[in-house]
Parts: C-alpha cells; sequence; structure tokens
C-alpha cells in the first residue's frame, strides 16, 4: 500500500484582506526569520490506497492524490512554501527514495491586480519553486479577485505554457465561479480542479458547477467541509446565545462558519443537523466530522476534502481513516439531505462559488 503526504500551502500578497483557508504570505521581508533552524516534528499521515486515492486530470495532464488533504491553519501566517521545502529534504535525506514519489504538495497562487505578463507569471512561480525546493510544482492553484479584469485568462494561459515546459505539473483553480470556469475551459486552458468551500451547510457546488465539472472532467476539492470544527461533538447541544455557555468561537475560521450558519438557517436549526449526523455516527461508530466529510466525498464531482490539522493540537487521523471505511446508506443520506434542504438556498443568499470573497 502507498503511502501519501499531502502538504496544502497557500500563499496571498500582504495587499489583499485573507479569507480563506491556509495562506503563507508571499512576503521577501519574511525570509529571515530563522525557519531554517527551526525544529521539524514527526510527520503524522494517512497510509492510503484503493479507494482513499483518487486520479485527476484534463487530458494528458493528471495528479494521483488522496482524497483527504491535509490543510494547515497553524501557517496561515507564516512561510508554508519555505516549510515545506525543509520537509522534502528530510524525506530526501531520511526516507526511502520511493516515499519522495508519494508526496504531494499543492501550492496557491494569489497575484495582485496587474498586467500578467509572462515573465511576471514566470518570476512569481519561480519563487515557489524555490521555496518549496522543487524543480515542478504537484499543483498551481490559482486565484483571482476581479473577474472585470479578464487577465486571469493571461495569467492562466502563462501557466499553462509553464506547465508545458515542466516547471508545474497539473494547474487549478481556487474559488472560481461556474461562469469564469466555462470560460476558462472554452479557453482550452486544461485546470484540472477548483477548489471550493462546500459542506452541508454550504451545497451550493452542487447546484451549477458539478453538472459542469461532471460534463468537463474537472474536479473539486473541497474545503470547509467540517466548518472549522462546528460540525463536531464539540458544539453538539450548545446554546451560543448565552454568553460563556457554549465552547469559545476563538479562530478565524470558527467565527467565519458561525456567519455561514446564520446565513443558512440559524444556531437552533444547526442543532437539528448536529444532533442527527450524532445519530448517524453512533449508528456506524464514527465521529460527526466523519460523517460530515464522508457525506460531501460522496458528492457528484468531488475528489477530495481538506481537513485543517493544528501540529501539536488536532491531526485527525483516526476520523481521517475512518472516513474511507464510511459507507452511508439510503437512510443516512436521505435524513441529512432533508435537513440541509431546510436551510436557506446560500446560492442566492450569497451567490455562486467563492462570492462571498467578492462582494463588497
Amino acid at each position: 500500500m502507498p503511502l501519501f503526504l499531502f502538504f496544502y500551502m497557500a500563499e496571498i500578497l500582504p495587499y489583499s484582506c485573507c479569507k480563506l483557508g491556509f495562506y503563507s504570505i508571499k512576503d521577501k521581508t519574511r525570509r529571515g526569520n530563522g525557519i531554517g533552524s527551526a525544529t521539524l516534528r514527526p510527520v503524522s499521515c494517512v497510509a492510503t490506497g484503493g479507494e482513499k486515492v483518487i486520479v485527476i486530470k484534463n487530458g494528458k495532464d493528471s495528479l494521483e492524490m488522496c482524497r483527504v488533504v491535509n490543510g494547515m491553519w497553524q501557517t496561515s501566517d507564516g512561510p508554508a512554501e519555505d516549510l515545506y521545502g525543509l520537509f522534502i529534504n528530510r524525506v530526501r535525506r531520511e526516507r526511502p527514495p520511493q516515499l519522495l514519489e508519494n508526496v504531494r504538495g499543492l501550492t496557491k497562487w494569489v497575484p495582485p491586480p496587474v498586467k500578467m505578463s509572462r515573465s511576471f507569471v514566470e518570476k512569481s512561480i519561480d519563487v515557489s519553486r524555490k521555496r518549496m525546493d522543487v524543480a515542478c510544482l504537484d499543483m498551481l492553484q490559482f486565484h483571482w479577485w476581479d473577474y472585470a479584469n479578464s487577465g486571469y485568462l493571461d495569467a492562466l494561459k502563462h501557466l499553462t505554457d509553464l506547465k508545458d515546459e515542466g516547471k508545474i505539473k497539473t494547474v487549478a483553480l481556487t474559488n472560481f465561479d461556474t461562469e469564469r470556469l466555462r470560460i476558462i475551459l472554452e479557453n482550452e486552458i486544461p485546470v484540472v480542479s477548483n477548489q471550493v468551500q462546500h459542506s452541508i451547510i454550504d451545497m451550493r457546488p452542487q447546484q451549477r458547477m458539478a453538472e459542469l465539472c461532471q460534463q468537463k472532467g474537472v474536479k473539486l476539492i473541497t474545503y470547509g467541509t467540517v466548518m472549522g470544527g462546528l460540525l463536531s461533538e464539540k458544539f453538539l447541544d450548545t446554546n451560543l446565545s448565552i454568553p460563556f455557555a457554549g465552547p469559545p468561537l476563538n479562530t478565524p475560521s470558527l467565527q467565519k462558519y458561525k456567519r455561514m450558519v446564520d446565513a443558512w438557517g440559524g444556531w437552533s436549526q444547526f442543532q437539528v443537523l448536529l444532533q442527527q449526523l450524532s445519530k448517524i455516527g453512533r449508528k456506524h461508530g464514527v465521529s460527526i466530522a466523519t460523517v460530515a466529510v464522508k457525506y460531501i466525498l460522496d458528492q457528484p464531482a468531488v475528489a477530495g476534502s481538506m481537513i485543517g490539522v493544528r501540529l501539536g493540537l488536532s491531526d485527525h487521523i483516526r476520523d481521517a481513516n475512518a472516513i474511507f471505511s464510511l459507507d452511508l446508506d439510503e437512510e443516512d443520506v436521505e435524513s441529512i439531505r432533508e435537513i440541509s434542504s431546510r436551510g436557506k438556498d446560500l446560492m442566492k443568499v450569497i451567490g455562486d462559488c467563492g462570492d462571498e470573497y467578492r462582494r463588497a
């Protein structure tokens, strides 16, 4: 059985507002922070094989990846790509050569709104390659803030050229909506996936995006699937309307996804969902989070899901392994679908995938 290690890195330029999952700030002034002498902890990972692994592809481009990907929030203000470079070099020194072939690093590029020239794009990608200490990036996930600026097509065309030249293995997207994904594909840009927010609460990707993805062979990689930890036993039977009565919403992700709960149907309705997920979890001997992730992994076009980990605090190895042995039956699926549908239509409230990051 092969062993796959996945590190999800993302970069965002300092001018931008950080709203997404796991980021490192692309700021050269942060390079001299002593990270080169950092002590690396042993890496916890999930052995994967069979149904745990999927190949995402578009044309001749493909990448084998685990269906559960580690997203590491604790590096949200740090040099994630540098950390990966340290890690991959440790693998090269201390692990069998065959393990190196089964390591995947997914990184993100969020450029500023400037002219997307070939030289600008290539220099940015070369920075990532240098930081991660790899000749070829496994996956470059591209994000663009302003659709009114069609420079995203220029950038993607240059990224495709760099892929053909061997600097990138696969080109992907982050938080693009259905309309822009269609335009990108019509321009014959071979993206393999689109990373989008997707949970039992937020089923927007299944309304328009999934159908296009199935038609064109593009896959979805989801985040926010356990809503920063809200979809867990920790928040079952809690009342957040009473000060200090429930668990604190003490992380940016918990605060963000609490707002999503409010937009969907409120805390009381959310408790109904948690109670049903808990019932299903007890039936199968798994956690609420495991049920929540499995439900989304079973949705059309979904290739994988990111689960946040905080080294030394929460790594979720047991829950991650349990996902792949869980089979939700028809009764389970229908009961989740029924409660999910009671909430407001977030497509009407928020808009399509990624619109929450582009509205004024």
